[in-house]
């Protein structure tokens, strides 16, 4: 497996801190109000893997994904 393919724990970690910085810094430095912000962001994508899932043919699919009723 080639180097670059091998999972890094450290640059996944590095990562996620720099996410969580970001959006903390993007609202003001108030980590209550990121979390809060991440959480409406969430229910949105959760929302569009609801109506993408319901509108894929079951056919399509055969049967690989449940429905999200939500």
């Amino acid at each position: 497996m080639p180097e670059s393919a091998a999972p890094n724990p450290q640059a996944d970690a590095d990562r996620l801190e720099a996410a969580a910085d970001q959006a903390i810094a993007a609202c003001g430095g108030n980590a209550r109000d990121a979390v809060k912000a991440l959480i409406v962001a969430n229910e949105y994508l959760e929302s569009e893997v609801c109506e993408l899932t319901q509108a894929v043919s079951h056919a399509f699919t055969r049967g690989r994904f449940k429905t999200y009723t939500g």
